[in-house]
């Protein structure tokens, strides 16, 4: 069986958000049960056209020009391509590989106030934001929906939205963004908060680093950085005196340990985003029992796993979940949520399955 990833990212190469997250955690393991995977992506700073990643083969093209990937999907030669959530390339693919079959999971559909927000707080430009806009929403892409020989999504919340902008009719089926579990948890003797996420504008970090002053016995701990350098040396300069809050920086979680040794110490995970599709850093968070603190609830995460700050009241609700740590129970049922639904090989395998259900029908 050969398998093509179509996605704008993966986590490697300077590239760090949750779509090339899914990705690469996806191709990993589909390689290492023995299926040829390939994954096509925009190629980013010192990344070559052929790449070997964690037994997979990373095909690249220049970012600002997709119409390269055409013979990059015509020399994998795969027997599905799938999409991680669609886009031009969903398209060219079709064009390249017309008897093969293709799929997509939607990870992140933006409707059009989600597409004033990236335009309100772009991570680069707002020219990049419009470039996007083009490439995920305009270019021949409702078409190629249409024609899919199958369509899942991330997560189940995802499917009021696809209605909404798709007029989908019927609830999609789930392909959830697979999260390695921590069975050996050891929560830090004292309040420990995190940020996990990229510093860009629309995730508003500030929100986090204000926390800090008002909870001087609390550690927070920020992990990532911003695309845009400006925009985070002006947070360093502002918050990097702040004594109880300790701003790590990127950790890669692919050739590091110490994403996993933040997380298994925090008793809560902080999400400031202005918007969200299903944040990685969230099931990951739950995996290692924290809580959640997020002004953004996909489904539900927050209201059930720890507290909705629904109007922005994130101090009220830190408050509230430090309190006669009221954040202990929810993490418990956060990390059960996750372990039922999230588990790696469980939703590898509802890949695999999903596949060969595809093949036996060609």
């Amino acid at each position: 069986m050969r398998i093509c990833l179509i996605c704008v990212e993966i986590f490697a190469w300077g590239k760090y958000g949750g779509f090339g997250r899914a990705t690469r955690m996806i191709g990993r393991e589909l390689a290492r049960r023995g299926i040829e995977v390939f994954a096509i992506v925009p190629r980013r700073n010192d990344q070559e056209e052929i790449e070997s990643l964690d037994g997979m083969t990373v095909l690249g093209y220049p970012m600002n020009n997709p119409l390269r990937m055409l013979p990059l999907l015509r020399d994998c030669n795969a027997d599905i391509y799938h999409s991680q959530h669609p886009s031009f390339g969903t398209f060219l693919a079709q064009r390249a590989m017309p008897d093969r079959r293709h799929i997509v999971t939607f990870r992140d559909p933006k409707l059009f106030e989600d597409w004033k927000i990236e335009f309100q707080r772009p991570s680069h430009s707002k020219l990049r934001v419009a470039m996007n806009w083009l490439y995920e929403d305009l270019l021949f892409v409702r078409p190629a929906i249409r024609r899919l020989d199958g369509r899942y999504c991330a997560a189940a919340f995802l499917n009021e939205k696809l209605r909404k902008k798709y007029g989908f009719t019927e609830e999609l089926d789930t392909l959830p963004t697979p999260v390695a579990v921590n069975s050996s948890i050891a929560k830090a003797p004292t309040p420990t908060v995190c940020f996990v996420g990229r510093w860009d504008q629309r995730k508003r970090p500030d929100l986090f680093f204000e926390l800090a002053p008002k909870f001087p016995r609390v550690k927070f701990i920020a992990v990532g950085k911003a695309q845009d350098p400006d925009w985070e040396s002006s947070l360093r300069r502002r918050y990097s005196d702040v004594r109880n809050l300790e701003l790590t920086g990127f950790v890669d979680q692919f050739n590091s340990v110490q994403l996993n040794e933040i997380l298994n110490r925090s008793w809560i995970l902080v999400n400031t985003a202005a918007r969200e599709g299903m944040p990685s850093s969230m099931l990951e968070a739950l995996a290692n029992r924290c809580a959640i603190l997020s002004q953004v609830d996909p489904d539900h995460v927050a209201t059930r796993f720890g507290y909705h700050a629904e109007s922005g009241d994130f101090e009220r609700g830190l408050a509230t979940l430090l309190e006669n740590d009221a954040w202990r129970p929810r993490g418990q049922a956060g990390y059960e949520y996750v372990r039922q639904r999230h588990e790696l090989q469980a939703v590898i395998d509802k890949h695999v399955a999903v596949y060969e259900s595809l093949l036996r029908q060609s």
